[in-house]
């Protein structure tokens, strides 16, 4: 009996995602059709010169965009920033650095502290119950 593998197939937006680029700048080959893992693997292990140039200068979705800044996805709402940026206007955002930016930033520093001291906190626990 011979087992049939089913390729993996994804919706152009969950690739663009996975690749980290906004969809709607992608070339129209790639939003219309479906991407396989294979071709997924392929695009992140030798990506072509579009995708190389949507990373390096976008338009970038949201996640990639408060990665740059430093902030939340929600901070950059809070902000105003709703559509894709480019790393130019990226770059000028953070030159200006408006007081929203650095209330955000200060803001996801207390968050990532926050963290770390929970975490400090529950390896203690854990220590102390061996």
């Amino acid at each position: 009996m011979t087992s049939h593998k089913t390729t993996q197939t994804m919706k152009p937006a969950t690739a663009a995602k996975k690749l980290g680029v906004y969809l709607q700048a992608t070339p129209a080959e790639f939003q219309e059709g479906v991407v396989t893992r294979n071709e997924l693997n392929a695009l992140q292990a030798d990506p072509p010169e579009w995708l190389q140039e949507l990373r390096r200068n976008g338009p970038h979705p949201r996640p990639v965009v408060a990665a740059k800044l430093g902030v939340s996805i929600a901070g950059l709402a809070r902000g105003g920033i709703t559509d894709p940026l480019t790393t130019e206007q990226i770059d000028a955002l953070k030159k200006d650095m408006p007081e929203w930016l650095q209330r955000e930033r200060a803001t996801q520093a207390e968050v990532r502290k926050e963290a770390a001291r929970i975490k400090e906190k529950q390896t203690q626990q854990e220590k102390n119950e061996k």
